[in-house]
């Protein structure tokens, strides 16, 4: 493990100056107030990310009627966050939220009661402290006063303010009682063992979670407390407990209830049992985009990423050095540090590397991983700065760095299968991969991370339309997971949530990992192991048929999420049905390509908020020398870089002309990619 106080000079100055940011400036850390940076300031309270979007877009409405798309980011950064918070919450009380409500009539409190033990400590081992909303209906304004210290509230307005139970509230003269905050219960001690590191889940009342002293307060996705390790101690209330633990994907869940005894010490001995062994079959899983610190409510450490990883199980953590909306690179220090090297956490089953995020939120953002040195540049297009050079220059020189790179978190909304690509270009500055398309047909880069926590099933669209155009790229996954966040939904849910397995050849190490990613031998996944075999063969791999050939397809899932299997060819769906196997006989009439799709609703092996899913990589089936490269899906790129020139013009920002005419040229450069596969379907040998 790697311990704090042994960190090079560098990283410890950057955690401290961290957590300076944390405490100065909260969760947002004193960045640009740009809409998804007012998100971060409210994702304590607001896990659902769509409410706050749904709420500024409301307000946005009602205060500016008739304002258009371009107007919507200026007038989003005009919002009070805490009316936001307000607004969304419609009125809920959270567990880290109570309310006190200001009405013409008088003031209430309204709070959901949270357990403390004997000395007041709440569920981390410190001592209790809560959000208040004041929030007015009046429409005067008001002023509440705590420790006689004012907080004003405009007239119908909000305000969030930090509170204690032992703290005097006062309003309109009168006290509030907060004995309603906590409810006070006679501690125990539990101690957890599995005989491997883990992830634990310790709940009592209504779902609080409880922590050994130190561990951050992680809630995942579907709002439930965790922390890693094995052999913990923990102080906990002697009341009713339900106690989890699993770790990772390729575990299930064990579970058990006890009711621990008041001053005594509880033993609970639980291990999770496997579901398969990825590893044993040459199968390594890594998560290829996660965030140590991005802003946040608490400061990500090194040994915090490797309890992580091992309490997973993640044979390959991607930990990328990225900015937020400013100059400064979050974890830039560890990288430049540790660069080409592993981890110190790292063994034979688990390799830990600093990477990059590669940011602009108009062309898109990349991961890399494996870089051999830091980068000159990591972003651009952020404090009004031009969107240039394009994202390639970035992808040529993460490629001289040693890097295998793709799309991170690449389209937002949903589409159907049939969508033109207007569809997936929607406008603004929302991080969507636009430069893919260009990117791709240049071979700049390695894959596009089909899972992600964005929509994967407009991703999977956009991933088929690039294959059946001729492109070679691997199916990845990269959860967006940071460490420096406990409360923001996907984000803050373990990383490796999803995961992209590469099979690899000879020992686990990034260069193995990395080549495997490369040859495009993957499959991305939220769990569902998923195997596909194409007569022998599988993902990566090509088969030279010839013209009324036969292959048979088969497709095989694990994983009690699963619902349904799909085989695809560039063309349509061959087979489909539920789970454990699928297969398709395939009558071979042009070139195309397979991949199989396994599917499920929401379940608690998923974090993704549409439920379990999992797509392979494709095998190529190359008919008498030619390789796919359909005519349908070529024009659905041709229309799409049309549709993105426009896009760029309207919404680039660019200080010179020929900063443009550079992304113009790159447009025209795959264009003629494209229009040169419609002429000539036959392609050269990949590599």
């Amino acid at each position: 493990m790697c311990d704090e106080p042994a960190l090079p000079p560098a990283v410890q100055d950057a955690l401290r100056e961290y957590r300076r940011l944390l405490d100065e400036h909260g969760p947002a850390w004193g960045e640009d107030p740009i809409t998804y940076v007012k998100q971060i300031e409210t994702s304590a309270y607001l896990m659902n990310e769509q409410a706050f979007w749904l709420t500024c877009m409301n307000q946005v409405a009602e205060r500016h009627p008739g304002a258009r798309d371009a107007e919507f980011e200026a007038r989003m950064r005009e919002l009070d966050v805490h009316e936001i918070i307000r607004d969304a919450l419609g009125g809920q009380v959270l567990d880290n939220l109570a309310a006190l409500r200001l009405t013409p009539g008088g003031a209430s409190l309204d709070a959901r009661p949270q357990t403390v033990l004997d000395g007041g400590e709440a569920g981390d081992g410190a001592a209790f402290r809560t959000g208040l909303l004041l929030d007015s209906s009046r429409d005067e304004p008001a002023t509440v006063h705590v420790n006689d210290e004012p907080h004003h509230v405009p007239p119908r307005g909000a305000r969030l303010i930090s509170i204690a139970p032992g703290d005097a509230l006062t309003v309109d003269g009168g006290d509030i009682p907060l004995g309603a905050l906590v409810r006070a219960v006679p501690s125990a001690t539990l101690r957890l063992r599995a005989g491997m590191p883990c992830r634990w889940s310790v709940i009592g009342e209504n779902g609080q979670g409880w922590y050994p002293d130190g561990a951050p307060p992680r809630l995942d996705s579907h709002r439930t407390p965790y922390f890693h390790g094995d052999d913990l101690l923990l102080r906990v209330p002697a009341e009713p407990l339900t106690v989890r633990v699993t770790r990772g994907m390729e575990y299930g869940t064990e579970e058990r209830t006890l009711t621990p005894v008041p001053g005594t010490g509880t033993v609970l001995e639980l291990t999770p049992e496997r579901l398969y062994d990825a590893a044993a079959q040459g199968w390594y899983g890594g998560d290829m985009h996660v965030h140590m610190n991005w802003t946040g409510d608490t400061v990500g450490t090194p040994a915090q990423a490797a309890a992580v990883q091992h309490g997973e199980d993640l044979h390959v953590l991607n930990l990328v050095a990225g900015n937020v909306a400013s100059e400064r690179v979050y974890d830039r220090e560890a990288l430049e540090h540790w660069a080409g090297q592993d981890l110190p956490w790292s063994d034979a089953a688990h390799i830990a590397r600093l990477g990059v995020e590669y940011r602009n939120d108009i062309l898109g953002h990349l991961y890399a991983f494996g870089v051999r040195r830091p980068p000159r540049r990591y972003h651009t297009g952020f404090l009004d700065t031009a969107d240039w050079p394009p994202n390639a220059e970035g992808c040529a020189e993460l490629r001289e760095l040693g890097a295998v790179l793709g799309y991170s978190h690449p389209f937002h909304v949903p589409i159907g299968p049939d969508a033109p690509p207007a569809a997936a270009l929607t406008a603004g500055r929302n991080c969507s991969a636009r430069e893919i398309v260009v990117d791709a047909a240049l071979g700049l880069i390695d894959s596009l991370d089909v899972l992600n926590h964005s929509s994967v099933h407009t991703t999977a669209v956009v991933y088929r339309h690039l294959l059946g155009a001729g492109n070679v790229l691997a199916a990845t996954a990269g959860t967006d997971a940071m460490l420096s966040f406990c409360r923001r939904g996907n984000q803050s849910s373990p990383p490796g949530w999803e995961r992209v397995y590469a099979r690899v050849e000879g020992d686990l190490t990034a260069e193995s990992f990395a080549e495997a990613v490369r040859c495009g031998r993957t499959f991305a996944t939220t769990g569902p192991w998923l195997e596909l075999e194409v007569d022998g063969l599988g993902p990566g791999d090509v088969l030279d048929t010839l013209p009324g050939d036969h292959v048979t397809a088969t497709a095989t899932a694990i994983g009690p999420e699963v619902t349904r299997l799909e085989i695809r060819t560039a063309e349509r769906v061959v087979a489909e049905g539920p789970p454990p196997r699928i297969t398709a006989r395939i009558e071979l009439g042009e070139p195309t390509y397979v991949v199989a799709v396994a599917s499920g609703p929401r379940h608690p092996r998923s974090f993704h908020h549409t439920g379990a899913y999992a797509h392979t990589s494709p095998v190529y089936i190359d008919l008498g020398g030619d390789q796919v490269a359909r005519e349908s899906d070529l024009r659905w790129c041709l229309d799409y870089l049309d549709r993105w020139e426009e896009l760029l013009r309207a919404q680039g920002r660019f200080d010179a002309g020929g900063q443009l005419t550079d992304h113009l040229d790159l447009i025209d450069r795959a264009r003629g990619v494209y229009r040169d596969r419609l002429r000539r379907p036959r392609r050269a040998r990949r590599g």
